[in-house]
């Protein structure tokens, strides 16, 4: 009898695992477990762009301020490559053990997400709290010819194709700020796609490149000061950004009159139970509430943006909309 009970147990802990391992949902995932869970080694969050750029630098911020409600160290794993197909590809087939997290660029991801053939989509991650949100702006060098955004503008018309962008990536955020900005502008341009933000912003500071769509945060510390490099031309926003109060929306000028910019969130990989997932969406949330935290955000020019699995999850729905009815026709051939 005895041995009979043993095997059903064990039969029963299998189905368990089983049912942990797969599928997931952005409501929270596998529901294995309802224990209290946390961390007893370090954590690997997975950044899908190379050390330095927007993405990296948030995200050694915010790993750095959550160990103190982690418990364990969260170790940064650069994994660059293919506009971040290469990191979301290994974070999509992660263990979903708590140990491995990784961070997300909407409306990148989704954008990659929604390609065919793409070896990750929407389901292949479980939200866990966004950290930024970041508004898109234009920028030019500090010695460029144009004086406002109107002037590059009208030279981008006068010369169909002559002008150079560096993005991110081809079809990541910033290629599609630029896209957004030329098609409602009526311009042609030049897109020249490098690894990252980080790579693009070089190419442009070395004169590679006319003109750049990157975020505020990637900028605020090369447009200030004596050494400044960069001068913003446009923000993407209905309202001027407080950080650029000097700086027209693109609506006041004519162009694109939306918000555009990215979200920065942390995901785990699909399968996570919902016990690991609560774990660090409370974690994250102490985390982004710290005074010290929120200060440390504010002098590096990043907007906290704290939104629960529940809102994330709906963020990234609302992003794939916005790729199948806006960012897929800003690519169609013409």
């Amino acid at each position: 009898m005895k041995k009979k009970l043993a095997v059903l147990a064990a039969a029963a802990v299998a189905a368990g695992i089983l049912l942990g391992g797969c599928g997931g949902s952005k409501s929270g995932g596998a529901k294995s477990g309802s224990a209290a869970w946390k961390p007893e080694k370090d954590v690997k969050i997975i950044v899908a762009y190379k050390a330095g750029s927007g993405t990296d630098t948030g995200a050694r911020l915010l790993a750095n301020s959550a160990k103190k409600y982690v418990g364990q160290t969260l170790v940064i794993e650069n994994k660059p490559g293919a506009d971040g197909k290469i990191g979301w590809t290994e974070l999509a087939k992660a263990k979903p053990d708590g140990y491995t997290l990784g961070f997300i660029n909407l409306p990148t991801y989704t954008t990659l997400a929604s390609q065919k053939g793409a070896a990750f989509d929407e389901k292949s991650i479980i939200p866990i709290a966004n950290h930024l949100t970041e508004t898109a702006v234009v920028v030019v060098r500090k010695d460029a010819k144009w004086k406002d955004l109107k002037e590059l503008v009208a030279d981008a018309q006068a010369n169909p194709g002559q002008l150079k962008a560096s993005t991110n990536g081809v079809q990541a955020s910033n290629h599609t700020s630029a896209q957004l900005l030329a098609q409602s502008a009526k311009f042609e341009y030049n897109a020249v796609p490098y690894g990252g933000t980080a790579d693009q912003l070089l190419a442009l500071r070395q004169g590679e490149v006319d003109f750049s769509c990157a975020k505020v945060a990637d900028v605020i510390k090369l447009i200030n000061g004596e050494n400044a490099e960069l001068r913003v031309l446009g923000v993407f926003d209905e309202k001027r950004d407080p950080q650029l109060p000097d700086v027209p929306t693109l609506g006041e000028l004519g162009y694109y009159n939306k918000w555009y910019g990215s979200a920065r969130a942390i995901v785990a990989p699909k399968g996570t139970p919902e016990n690991i997932i609560k774990f660090y969406e409370d974690a994250f949330k102490k985390t982004m509430e710290d005074k010290d935290v929120v200060e440390a955000h504010k002098k590096a020019g990043m907007v906290l943006d704290y939104k629960d699995s529940k809102d994330l999850g709906r963020l990234i729905d609302e992003q794939l909309a916005f790729c199948k009815d806006v960012v897929s026709k800003l690519y169609e051939k013409k």
